[in-house]
């Protein structure tokens, strides 16, 4: 009996050794596994970190880029307007030599005609005159005549010789002109040539950006904290707008403004952008470096760059109505400057991380976004 006991004792003892080894070998199985997965998880925690944080650094470097292309290409439109201004002068000037040319030619032709009848009138000098015994009151009348014949000569040489002067200063004039218009190209296409390599840079630089927003995920959280940064603007312009109620608004200009810029509309104000966020503005497809118009006299509020707007203005119009125009290549006003309506305050552009050139346009009024197209015609 106590054999039978023992054996049995033995199998069940055999059973839980067996049993154990085997819960062991399950365990450190499971634990190996568990080990890998937080392996796994930290490393994709650590990629999501790395990934956000060379995010955030390629869209700073975004950032220069797109300023540098905005500095460059400030330069080439201030370059294009010195040659159109150069270019005119010299044109003025042109004209003035040929004016002055026929001028010339007519003085030198009535001082010809002048020094021919002097020639002519030799035969009757002062002293035959008084040797002919001529009556005095002849002698008198050839003198007065002489001295008419003279004085007109000294006119004529000396408007000749004011002429002469003028042609010369002009000539010099035309000289210098031509050395600056000279100058100015070569820098224009310096700087033109600056404008092409910031651009091949910054398409590199987005190009990186694009890669780490390839889910949407990512895409909806950088829209997201592109709608807060301008949010945040807007919010400091309203403020800012409250010390500056003279001026009228845009509610009497309701459908009589004009687009700032002429451009095909590519998004719609409240058609969806992702997800549930929606266009708070209008995209107006354009040719890239094409005038951007202000829609109406203000005071710019804020001009610089923005994330996911690029080179943005803000223009205050009063009565808490303010528009923005965003994605520019380059913009002419700076805080605090006057604008006319009509005047050119941008250029049409890429940035903000965008493949093609356009406009975003918004109107807001006391800080929330209106339909452009319910102002604009």
């Amino acid at each position: 009996m106590s054999t039978r006991l023992f054996v049995k004792a033995s199998i069940f003892a055999g059973f839980i050794i067996i049993s154990f080894q085997a819960f062991a070998a399950d365990l450190n199985q499971r634990q190996s596994e568990l080990k890998s997965i937080q392996a796994q998880i930290s490393a994709q925690q650590n990629d999501l970190k790395n990934t956000s944080k060379q995010r955030e650094k390629l869209i700073a470097l975004l950032k220069k880029d797109e300023q540098a292309i905005a500095k460059a290409a400030q330069k080439v439109t201030e370059s294009k307007a010195s040659l159109q201004q150069i270019n005119k002068q010299l044109a003025e000037l042109d004209k003035q030599q040929i004016e002055l040319n026929k001028r010339k030619t007519g003085q030198q032709q009535t001082l010809s005609k002048q020094l021919s009848s002097a020639y002519l009138a030799g035969n009757h000098d002062y002293s035959k005159m008084l040797l002919n015994q001529q009556t005095p009151s002849t002698i008198e009348r050839m003198l007065a005549y002489y001295q008419y014949l003279n004085n007109a000569r000294i006119k004529a040489i000396t408007e000749l010789k004011h002429t002469s002067e003028q042609l010369e200063k002009i000539q010099q004039q035309q000289l210098t002109k031509q050395q600056e218009l000279n100058a100015v190209m070569i820098n224009q296409q310096q700087q033109a040539k600056q404008l092409t390599n910031e651009q091949e840079q910054r398409q590199k630089t987005l190009t990186q950006i694009q890669r780490t927003l390839s889910d949407k995920g990512a895409q909806l959280e950088q829209l997201q904290i592109e709608e807060a940064s301008l949010k945040h603007i807007v919010d400091q312009a309203v403020i800012a707008a409250k010390s500056n109620p003279s001026m009228n608004g845009l509610a009497n200009l309701r459908g009589k403004l004009k687009w700032p810029t002429k451009g095909k509309v590519s998004a719609r104000f409240g058609s969806t952008r992702s997800g549930k966020i929606t266009w708070n503005g209008t995209i107006l497809n354009a040719p890239e470096g094409q005038n951007i118009k202000a829609v109406a006299a203000g005071k710019v509020i804020y001009s610089d760059w923005l994330r996911g707007f690029g080179m943005l203005m803000v223009v205050d119009h009063g009565e808490g109505y303010m528009s923005l125009y965003g994605h520019a290549q380059t913009l002419f006003k700076e805080a605090g400057d006057t604008v006319k309506d009509g005047e050119s305050i941008a250029l049409v552009g890429r940035s903000g991380g965008q493949t093609e050139p356009s406009l975003y346009f918004e109107i807001r009024h006391k800080g929330q976004a209106v339909d452009p197209a319910k102002y604009c015609r």
